[in-house]
């Protein structure tokens, strides 16, 4: 493990083992999408909140400190869900609009590790069955799974 990190503020959950970011202004929708996406089955890593870390070459999704395992519910409050952490595969930026069709995904280099990223609207009813199709179209593979 490396002593070097990055915290971003963001949301990230794990679907499959899989890290996926989701960044936006305040008040876009992320922790709504996380949210979604945790009621299909997905693991919350971090909410407005993720460290990432490398580990054995690869970028890793961890929960940031101070407010690990807590998800804000927008009329509801924070709550507390168990956290996780998992290679960074993709990364969701919230966008009013995005297209139809993306064209060949911006690359971001994070940690001296690239990550597409894609521009996501998130107003739709569906979004959490789309975040979930695009991180298995345009993922990056993760070399081998987590130790834990």
């Amino acid at each position: 493990m490396s002593d070097s990190g990055l915290l971003v503020q963001a949301s990230a959950v794990s679907i499959g083992g899989r890290g996926l970011m989701i960044e936006g202004t305040p008040g876009s929708g992320k922790s709504s999408l996380a949210l979604a996406l945790l009621d299909r089955g997905a693991q919350l890593i971090g909410d407005d909140g993720v460290r990432l870390q490398l580990e054995d070459g690869e970028l890793v999704a961890c929960p940031p400190p101070n407010i690990t395992g807590k998800l804000e519910i927008r009329g509801v409050g924070i709550v507390d869900v168990t956290p996780c952490r998992a290679p960074l595969c993709l990364i969701l930026s919230l966008a009013d609009h995005a297209a139809r069709l993306p064209d060949p995904l911006e690359q971001r280099d994070m940690l001296g590790i690239a990550i597409p990223v894609l521009p996501f609207q998130a107003s739709d009813p569906i979004q959490a069955l789309r975040a979930e199709w695009a991180l298995a179209v345009h993922g990056r593979p993760i070399t081998k799974p987590l130790s834990h």
